[in-house]
């Protein structure tokens, strides 16, 4: 597998986290931030990646992960892929997640089916509800994971009108304005109708709250 060069992958830890589950080469390093470089985002970048880290540590602070490496690892390549109005973005992630793991990661016991099933349910954002998944570990590890993903809905409102302005930028010339709106305040209204928007405890409990404040914001005021 070539890399383009990468000049900021220039050791062989992660600069991230200060204890990953998993170590991943300088080279996967590269590969993968040319993965989020590739088109330039204005949200699904390595910021957003750098944001959903600080939430796995709050989870593997708290309530603790049961399969930590293969989260981890579905967190950093949960967006690897993205292209606005794309439906393939979570298989094409999915796919790419496997194809690292199987280069540069081959003896180190990850399950890279389950890292592509994580990255795949980002597909069903505001579809899931808590009682959809099971409660075993692994499951309760998928809800706590997709909470990282959304747990943006639940940030100060500076942060989260950034965010809505971002995720704006990156339909931009894509779809026209009107059906973005449309489409968009659908979604935020869905989001705001359901009797959880988190699907964990976890999360409910320290964010739901501020979401819909958030959520109810975005849909009553003028953008």
């Amino acid at each position: 597998m070539r890399t383009p060069h990468c000049p900021r992958c220039l050791g062989d830890t992660d600069p991230m986290n200060p204890e990953p589950p998993v170590q991943l080469p300088a080279e996967q390093w590269c590969a993968l931030e040319n993965a989020y470089a590739t088109p330039p985002r204005a949200y699904h970048d390595m910021r957003h990646v750098h944001e959903v880290l600080r939430h796995y540590a709050a989870v593997a602070a708290g309530p603790g992960w049961a399969q930590p490496a293969e989260v981890y690892l579905a967190v950093l390549y949960h967006d690897a892929v993205y292209r606005p109005g794309q439906r393939d973005n979570e298989a094409r992630s999915a796919e790419l997640a496997i194809e690292h793991i199987a280069h540069w990661l081959p003896d180190r016991g990850i399950d890279a089916s389950r890292v592509a099933t994580l990255i795949e349910l980002t597909a069903r954002h505001g579809q899931l509800a808590a009682g959809d998944l099971a409660t075993d570990p692994v499951s309760v590890d998928a809800c706590h994971f997709l909470d990282c993903d959304m747990a943006i809905l639940g940030a100060e409102p500076a942060v989260f009108d950034a965010y809505d302005r971002a995720i704006a930028a990156e339909y931009r010339g894509v779809i026209p304005a009107w059906l973005f709106k449309l489409n968009r305040r659908r979604f935020l209204k869905g989001l705001l109708a359901r009797e959880r928007i988190y699907l964990s405890e976890f999360f409910h409990a320290r964010l739901d709250a501020q979401a819909r404040i958030n959520l109810r914001r975005a849909v009553t005021e003028k953008r």
